[in-house]
């Protein structure tokens, strides 16, 4: 078990462990609350791509919770801070919401749909054949092929929707191209996180509610890692994989009924 009064940093999931489309989950009122508190360093990390950290803190606002816009980190900013390392005052052909294209436009990066050297594919409400057609011939015409994240569906209110993986597949699939993503699980993006808590791993947590990108990412990264079932993961999923996470809990709002017993 994880003595969570110690740690000094918390890196959590959005989708499946804060909200679920657009409902609050149980207990993350009292999980934020006890971390600002308690004056822990803590940052949402999301691979949903399409939205601004200003625009998570106004969702967030709605809801009826008090979180900065600095404490997020999406797979767009990972995105945008990768390329912009990679070839600096690159262009791109872009299939995203506003997330990802202000992020992008923010290091630099110009849009283009002649003779990009990206095609850069996020999460998006436009994603359409006349889209994945353009995408498809700029790749097969010599444009690096990057997705925001790799994961393949994301939970909502009624069920499930596609994500960045999937709406990628086709794309490499057409080209015979593999597509390099820079959200959860690479390990760049956990580092980052990090960086912005000033946090070493093992003074950390890494929360989410999902194996293949949340736990195995913390988990890679040295951190503590807490499986919530609140969102896609189960009981029963575990077993699909040959590693486990250091704890499972229903929910976000366990960690403070843990913290305050140990605290007793």
């Amino acid at each position: 078990m994880i003595d969570f009064n110690l740690k000094k940093g918390y890196i959590c999931d959005m989708d499946g462990v804060i909200y679920q489309g657009n409902i609050i989950l149980p207990g993350v009122r009292e999980f934020i609350e006890w971390l600002q508190k308690t004056n822990k360093g803590y940052l949402f990390l999301t691979n949903n791509s399409g939205s601004t950290p200003v625009e998570l803190h106004n969702k967030l606002e709605r809801m009826g919770l008090d979180v900065p816009a600095e404490h997020f980190y999406t797979s767009a900013l990972a995105t945008a801070r990768f390329l912009k390392h990679q070839s600096p005052g690159c262009t791109a052909y872009v299939i995203g919401e506003a997330g990802l294209l202000n992020a992008l436009y923010d290091v630099g990066i110009t849009m283009n749909d002649v003779n990009p050297d990206y095609v850069i594919v996020g999460e998006s409400k436009s994603y359409s054949l006349e889209t994945l057609t353009t995408a498809v011939n700029l790749v097969m015409n010599g444009a690096k092929l990057i997705g925001a994240n790799s994961d393949l569906s994301g939970p909502i209110e009624n069920g499930i929707a596609p994500a960045c993986r999937a709406l990628t597949a086709p794309i490499e699939l057409a080209t015979g191209r593999k597509a390099y993503f820079c959200g959860k699980p690479n390990p760049l993006m956990m580092r980052t996180g990090l960086d912005i808590l000033g946090c070493h791993s093992a003074d950390a947590v890494m929360i989410g509610d999902r194996m293949d990108t949340d736990v195995i990412s913390g988990m890679e990264s040295g951190m503590s890692t807490v499986l919530v079932l609140s969102g896609i993961s189960t009981r029963d999923t575990l077993k699909e994989y040959a590693y486990r996470p250091t704890c499972v809990l229903d929910g976000v709002g366990d960690i403070v009924k843990i913290a305050e017993e140990e605290s007793r």
